[in-house]
C-alpha cells in the first residue's frame, strides 16, 4: 500500500519515521514546496528501514501521488510575529486551496487525512475543496482529537497504575483550548474511574481530575515552550490513523469531522468517536455525555462555528 505526505516539515517527517517504525504501508511518498527537504527526510527515513519495517520512502512531486490509498495532508504556513490567528489561517487557506486539488489530480481515491492546524477549521476547508471536484465528505478527515485522547489515557494510566491501552477514554470537540474531556464515559475494565480507584485503593477527586485536565488541554503549549514544536505525538497518531485506513481496520478513534449537527450547532467539523475503515469515516459514535459535558461541547463547537465563518469564501 503507499502512502503519501505533503508537508515536509516536522510533523509530516515524524509521521513518516513513525510509519516506518510501525510498518504501516509498502511506499511513502514525501511531497513538499522545498523540494531539497523532502528528498533529504525521505534519504535520512530511508537509513532507518534496515533497522525497522521493509518500506520504500522517497520524495517526488504531486504526480508521484499516483495510486496512494492515504494521503496526509501536513503542509501549511507558520505564524509570524504579531500575526493574528485570522490572517494565519487566511494565509493557509491559500495553501490549502492550491495542495487539495493537486492532490487529487493524481491520487483521486485517497483518503485525505488532515494535520495543519488548526486542524478542524483546515479538515472543514480541505473538505469544500475536495467536494468541488467530487469527493465525499467522509473521504476528508483531520487527526482532530486523536493526541489529546491519547494524552487523557496515558495520565489516567499512570494515576491507576494500569496500561493505558486499556484505559477507555475520549477528548471530543475542538483540537484546542474549548477541548472535553469525557470524565463520565471514562472507564477501566468496564467499571467508571471510580469503582476502580476503589478497588485499587487510589482516588480520583476533583484536584487530580484538575491537574489531569490541565496537563491533557496545556501540552501543546508546555512542550512548544521547552522545544519549540510538537511532533512525536502527532507523527504517532498520524501514522495510526493510516494504519486503521490501509489495513481497513474499523477502528474507532476521535478524527474531526464534517457533523450536521453537534449540540445543537450546525454544519461544523469537530472530533467525536468515529468509525475508521478503508473507505474513511463510516460512522459517528455519539457519546453519552453528562450535561456539563453536554455544555462544554456545545461551547466548543461554537469556537468551531464561529472561526470557519470568519473564513474567507
Amino acid at each position: 500500500m503507499k502512502v503519501g505526505i505533503v508537508g515536509s516539515g516536522l510533523v509530516g517527517s515524524t509521521a513518516a519515521y513513525a510509519m516506518v517504525l510501525q510498518g504501516v504501508g509498502r511506499e511513502i511518498v514525501l511531497v513538499d514546496r522545498n523540494r531539497p527537504r523532502a528528498e533529504a527526510e525521505a534519504n535520512d527515513i530511508l537509513h532507518a528501514v534496515p533497522f525497522a519495517n521493509p518500506l520504500t520512502v522517497v520524495s517526488g512531486d504531486y504526480d508521484r501521488l499516483t495510486g496512494c490509498r492515504a494521503v496526509v495532508l501536513a503542509a501549511g504556513v507558520s505564524q509570524k510575529a504579531g500575526e493574528s490567528r485570522l490572517e494565519l489561517l487566511s494565509r493557509n487557506v491559500a495553501v490549502f486551496r492550491e495542495v487539495v486539488p493537486q492532490v487529487l489530480q493524481y491520487a483521486p481515491d485517497a483518503v485525505l487525512v488532515v494535520a495543519t492546524n488548526p486542524v478542524d477549521v483546515m479538515t472543514h476547508l480541505a473538505a469544500r475543496f475536495a467536494a468541488e471536484v467530487g469527493v465525499p465528505r467522509s473521504r476528508v478527515f483531520g487527526s482532530g482529537t486523536t493526541l489529546d485522547t491519547a494524552r487523557f489515557r496515558t495520565l489516567l494510566g499512570t494515576h491507576f497504575q494500569v496500561d493505558a491501552q486499556h484505559v477507555h477514554a475520549y477528548v471530543v470537540g475542538e483540537h484546542g483550548d474549548s477541548e472535553v474531556l469525557t470524565w463520565s464515559a471514562a472507564t477501566i475494565a468496564d467499571l467508571t474511574l471510580e469503582e476502580f480507584g476503589r478497588r485499587r485503593g487510589i482516588s480520583i477527586d476533583g484536584t487530580v481530575r484538575q491537574q489531569i485536565d490541565q496537563h491533557v488541554r496545556r501540552a501543546a503549549y508546555e512542550i512548544i515552550a521547552g522545544k519549540g514544536a510538537t511532533y512525536y505525538g502527532i507523527g504517532c497518531a498520524l501514522a495510526r490513523i493510516v494504519k486503521a485506513i490501509i489495513n481497513d481496520q474499523r477502528a474507532i478513534l476521535t478524527v474531526s469531522t464534517h457533523s450536521l449537527d453537534v449540540a445543537g450547532i450546525r454544519d461544523v467539523t469537530i472530533s467525536l468517536p468515529h468509525l475508521l475503515g478503508g473507505d474513511g469515516i463510516l460512522t459517528a459514535l455519539p457519546l453519552e455525555l453528562n450535561d456539563s459535558e453536554h455544555t462544554l461541547l456545545h461551547k466548543s463547537a461554537s469556537v468551531i462555528r464561529a472561526a470557519i465563518d470568519s473564513l474567507p469564501r
